[in-house]
This record gives structure tokens, sequence and C-alpha cells, in this order.
């Protein structure tokens, strides 16, 4: 696994290399056709090799780790050299020796591959079984998980006497064959109901580990590095699903596949391990997308002991430090032994800080150079990150994905223009940080995130002769101010999720939100606006593609309601519609036949002077899932008509008017009468004290519970 995934990431390179506009360096044509050929042929040998072995799960097979050893020693030699080319200020490459180290890691491939040659020839002479020598991808599919010696026990318990029959493990169940083993009494089905872990591991752990290991070994080659990758996150870890594809991106390990996104691409291997209940779905959003995942401890543990085996990745908690040639780092300690950690990350690729507490301010040392993934800041984590400086963060110029805290003091140097090839930017800061105009030189930029603080994003300069347009920007998010000016548009034109922030009335006499209808790929918008009459708001139009809309609107700001959701009613694509503030100058929205065709989740939240909600019929919202209204203290009832959509299954309420609430009540009891106990509806809703009373009216599908207020 280490050798297929070490193969891929060294084809992206060269791939990013030849195809980068401004690349940091030059690799002769001869040598990069001969180190596609290499990478390119032993891809398809290890699609269809089965290592002699790895069944027994003691060691690593020596051919893929000769495999995965040249390809890192070809990654060393191209990005070191990638690292002098940049601190030269040039891509031409005047030591030849990096030209002579590259042949011999040519030289070495060539070998492997006549080796592999002689392998596959030698297989077939002498007729090996088919399994050895196709796909895993087709055959391995359809092969049953379990062990040779025990085949003709299997075959009876599949075609025995009814009586006798038992449960065998399944390929991509997870381990449930474990149940096998287990005693097909009613006792034991009750204490596996009160504690599956104990009685799994009590039960045999060498059976254990290994139909675990059969689970993972039957996988796609392509799955192989995305499942170990679990390993790195702490037990019982929730994961958040957006951050582990970004993290899957910039390893490097995704094949691309002609026509997708390297994200599309992360989004269908997380289902296809979803599928094979090797990752668990913790949460779902809002419109039933993962937005959680887990893994199971059992599994987790497996994903050390393979990650370790093949040298994958090191865990690094407080034990000795031998990781000198560690590729991957995961760093759960902290404190006086820091420095030494870091003096020994000099081959490092990527550097996971994942600690309990913080370690203060930290500045980085100047070997990490070679480092493509430095994750140092988690949103969804309980733990305190340290604080960077981002001078000495932006020193690290090969990197992809960079995720940290800064210093209040943190100032954006203007050297981000030297970080060629990255992907993912995630900072967090509390206070005034303004990104210079280099920013709109990175080429590669996939996800711009700002958490917190004020940040201002320099507009590019329209005389700027080396104009860049950043095709591959898909995430800007938390920047203030951002004028949407025909220049800025043009700049990021295919971004798909944009997050912005604006607290000013307008900027150089134009409306700051002007050319939004001209982003034709946007799906996903979210706009907080403070200090912008209503003038203004009302010319902005939303491009068709959108598929999440978000309003948050200060109380100071008079956004007329009424016209805005007629606009946003007829975007044809638009699941989610999230809408906080703004005003019902008429104290009514009525609803029209065509529009909200794809809406599946709606809040409403401080909209003042809503009293009546008018919906003529259930079919102007036909894909409505969830409804949640807050702080509606003039809504006389939630129409009945909402209550009659199909798809309708969740209606929260949080501090509305008692009427709203009694409404609510009405359309539980309506449905409950046509469906009974099928009913697929559940209504929850938050009350203010002084409407304790609502409390008698709780059902089984109707919540009600007292608030703080």
């Amino acid at each position: 696994m280490a050798a297929y995934g070490a193969l891929v990431s060294l084809l992206n390179i060269i791939d990013t290399i030849d195809k980068h506009p401004s690349p940091p360096i030059s690799i002769h044509k001869e040598q990069v056709e001969s180190l596609t050929q290499n990478v390119t042929f032993l891809l398809e040998f290890l699609d269809g090799y089965i290592s002699p072995v790895v069944a027994d799960g003691c060691e690593a097979d020596p051919l893929e780790r000769r495999i995965a050893d040249a390809v890192y020693a070809a990654e060393d030699v191209i990005e070191s050299q990638i690292l002098l080319q940049i601190h030269n200020r040039s891509t031409f490459v005047e030591n030849h020796d990096f030209y002579d180290d590259l042949q011999k890691v040519i030289e070495e491939m060539n070998l492997i591959e006549k080796e592999v040659k002689t392998i596959t020839d030698e297989a077939l002479l002498q007729q090996k079984p088919t399994g050895e020598l196709t796909s895993s991808s087709t055959v391995k599919e359809h092969v049953m998980v379990g062990f040779e010696e025990v085949f003709l026990e299997v075959l009876d318990k599949l075609t025995g006497d009814r009586l006798h029959r038992q449960i065998i493990p399944i390929t991509g169940m997870g381990g449930i064959g474990l149940l096998a083993k287990s005693e097909c009494t009613r006792e034991c089905w009750e204490r596996m109901e009160q504690n599956l872990n104990s009685i799994v591991i009590n039960n045999n752990d060498e059976f254990c580990l290994k139909v675990l290991r059969m689970s993972y070994l039957y996988l796609p080659n392509y799955l192989k590095p995305c499942f170990l990758y679990m390993g790195v996150f702490e037990e019982d870890r929730r994961i958040r699903v957006s951050m582990l594809e970004k993290l899957w991106v910039s390893e490097g390990f995704l094949k691309p596949q002609s026509g997708k996104c390297l994200e599309t691409i992360a989004q269908e291997y997380l289902k296809e391990l979803v599928d094979r209940n090797l990752i668990l779905i913790d949460k779902l959003g809002s419109i039933g997308k993962i937005k959680y995942c887990k893994v199971h401890d059992l599994l987790r543990d497996l994903c050390l002991k393979e990650a370790e085996k093949e040298m994958y990745y090191h865990v690094l908690r407080d034990d000795p430090l031998r990781i000198n040639s560690a590729r991957r780092v995961v760093l759960k300690t902290r404190g006086s032994i820091m420095s030494e950690v870091f003096r020994s990350l000099s081959h490092a690729r990527s550097l996971i800080c994942d600690f309990q507490e913080g370690d203060g301010d930290v500045r980085l040392p100047h070997n990490l150079g070679l480092l493509r993934t430095f994750k140092a800041y988690d949103d969804n984590s309980n733990s305190w990150n340290s604080v960077h400086y981002l001078d000495n963060v932006f020193e690290l110029v090969n990197s992809r994905y960079l995720a940290v805290r800064i210093h209040d003091e943190s100032k954006f140097p203007s050297s981000i223009d030297l970080l060629w090839n990255l992907h993912t930017l995630i900072i967090y800061c509390s206070n005034v940080l303004i990104v210079p105009t280099e920013i709109w030189k990175l080429h590669q930029l996939r996800h711009l995130v700002f958490e917190e603080g004020e940040v201002i994003l320099t507009c590019p300069p329209s005389s700027d002769n080396d104009i860049v347009i950043l095709e591959n920007l898909e995430t800007l998010k938390g920047v203030q101010n951002l004028f949407l000016n025909e220049e800025v548009v043009k700049r990021i034109h295919n971004v798909k999720k944009l997050h912005l922030n604006y607290y000013v009335n307008q900027m150089k006499g134009g409306n700051c939100l002007s050319h939004l209808q001209c982003l034709s790929r946007l799906e996903n918008l979210r706009c907080e606006i403070e200090n912008i009459c209503n003038e203004y708001l009302q010319r902005i139009m939303f491009p068709h593609s959108l598929k999440k809309l978000c309003i948050v609107v200060s109380y100071d700001v008079e956004l007329e309601l009424e016209d805005m959701m007629l606009k946003i009613g007829s975007l044809p694509l638009l699941e989610k519609f999230v809408l906080k503030g703004g005003r019902f100058i008429t104290r009514k929205w009525e609803t029209v036949e065509g529009h909200f065709l794809s809406l599946k989740f709606l809040r409403l939240q401080s909209c003042d002077g809503l009293q009546d909600w008018i919906v003529a019929d259930s079919s102007h919202f036909p894909l409505l899932q969830k409804v949640r209204l807050c702080y509606l203290g003039r809504l006389k009832e939630i129409p009945s008509e909402v209550g009659e959509i199909a798809t309708l299954k969740s209606v929260l309420l949080d501090y509305c008017s008692e009427s709203a609430v009694v409404s609510a009540k009405k359309i539980v009891e309506e449905q409950e009468d046509l469906y009974g106990d099928e009913l697929d509806l559940h209504v929850r809703a938050i009350v203010y004290e002084k409407q304790k009373e609502l409390k008698s009216l709780a059902t089984t599908n109707f919540e009600v519970k007292v608030g703080m207020f």
C-alpha cells in the first residue's frame, strides 16, 4: 500500500511541475518520460499484485518496500532541488548533480521494473492462480473473506442442515464476521448488545485481527491509503469530512481522473469506505450529506498496526526519537522534547500536531522545508492550538496544506507567492490581518479560509500585466468587505464556496456585490451584512448555480424581504436557505408556485414583522425536509400546507409565538390521523419560561422544552 500511494504521489508531482504556469524547476524531458513510464508500469503491476507475505501480517512485502524507497528517493531529489531553486529565485538548474542524482533513481526504478517483469513472466509460466495476476478492483471484490484451511467448513455452514447454518464473514462488512465465533444463544446476543467490544476482544484477539485485516487487504489499492490515514486521528475523534478530504488531496495519494477534481474523487472514496462499514457516519448535515465521520476503535488499531508495519506514518507520543526517515509524523506530545523532535524531521512531508494543550508561541526550525502538510490548527478539536508566526510558517515553500493559529502581532508577508504548490491555507487569527496582493499569484490555491479576526483581502491590481487566474480556487471564506468587481470575479470565476462579511456601505463608489451573479459555479454563499443600505442589497442578483444560501443581516440594516424572497425562491438548485434578520414590510410572506423547487432545509430567524406565512399549496416546497423557525414572536401560525409536504421530517421552533407552537401541534395531530404509527415527522419546540404551560402539549412526535429565557 505504501508503494502504491508513493507512486501516485510522485506521478502527481511530475504532473504538477509539467502543467504549472510558473514551475519552480525544469526537468529534462527524457527523464520525465522515463519516470512517468516507470511509475505507470508499477502502478498497473500493483493493481494486480497479491503479496506472498502479507497474509500473516507480520512484515511488509520487501518488493513493495523497495518500490516505495525508490519513489521516496526520487521525491527527495526533485523536492530538495525545488527548495534550492526557490531560495535562489531561479528555475534554471545550474547544479548538474541534480540530473545525475535523478538519473540514478531512474536506473534503480528500471531495475525494479525488470524484476517485476520477471516475476510476472514466471507466474505465467507456472500458471499461478489468476487472483495473483488480475486487478484487485475486480477479482478481489468477489473473493470471500476467510482462510483456505476452513473453506470446506464454511461451505458446510452455507449448504448444510438449516438448523446448523451459521453467520460467516462477508467482504466489506468491516469485521462483522466476528459474530461467527459467538455462541448462537439468546444470552450471548444480549451480552453482545451490552458490550460488543469486550466480547470480540475476549473471544479471540488473533481471529479478530485476521478478520479485520481481510477487510483491509481486499480493498482496492486506491482506497487503502485513505483508510489507513484514519489512524492519525485520536480515538473517538469526530472528524470533519471537509477537512479530511482536503488532507487526502494534500497528501498526494489520490489518483487523478479525467473530468473530476480531486475533491470529488475524495468524496467518492469516502463514500466507498462508508459503504464498506470501514468508516462510520457520525453526523449528517442539514441536507443529508456526511458532515462528520468516525472510525471504530478496533479498525483504528488496525490502521495504526498496518501503518507502522509499512512505515506509512509514525505516531509520536513520548517514545524514543527514531523518526529520522519518517515521511508522515503525528505529534501527540509537546514540551521540552519538541525542539529535538523538529530536528529529526528533515525528511518529513506531513506533520500533524494533535496536542491536548498548545505549547504557546512556536517557531519552526529551518530543516522542515520538504513539508507538504502542516496541520497545527483544528476548529473541531478540544485541544488548544499552538500559536505561530506567518513569516516563519511561509518558509515551508513546498507546502500544500497549512492550518495554523497565528500570533496577534503576526503580519502577512509578501513571500506568500513563493508557496508554488499551496492548495489549502487555513488561518485562525483574533486580530486585524491584511492579506497582500501576492496572494493572487498562487496558481494552485484551492481553499483559502480565515477563522475569526478581521481579514482584509487586498484587491488585485488591474494594471498587473502578469494576471493570474485562480482556476483551482473553490473556497474563499472569512474575508471582510471584498469588492466583487469585474477584476476580482474574473480571477476567482470557478469558486464554489464563498463566505463574506460586509461592514461598510459601499467601496470606491460602487456596489460591493455588483458582479456576484457572474460567479456561475458558485454553490455555497454565506453573507453577513452590517451598515449597508437597503438600496444596494436590493440590487444583488444571485447566480442560479447556488445550492446553499445563508444571509445574516444585523439589526440596524433595513433589508426589505418581500422582493428578496422572490429572487431567492426562483433559484432552481437551492437546497438550503438560512435567513437571519431583515424585515417583512407587509408583515406577510406569500410563496409563489414554481419557487423553492429543490429546497430541503429552511431556516428563518429574527425576521422582523413576519405575522402571516401563506402557502397556497404543499407543491410550493415539494422536497422540503426540515424547517427551523427562531425568534419569530409575531408569527401567527405555520401553514397547514407545510405539514402536508410528503418529504417533511422535522420542524424546530425556538422561542416563537405561542400560536405558532399550537399550530405546529395541530399539524402533528392531522398527520397522526392520516399515518398513525408510521408517521415520520418530529416537531420540537423550545419555549420561554412564561410559555411553560405549552409542555402539556408534548407527545411522542411533539417535543416541548422550556429554554433558559
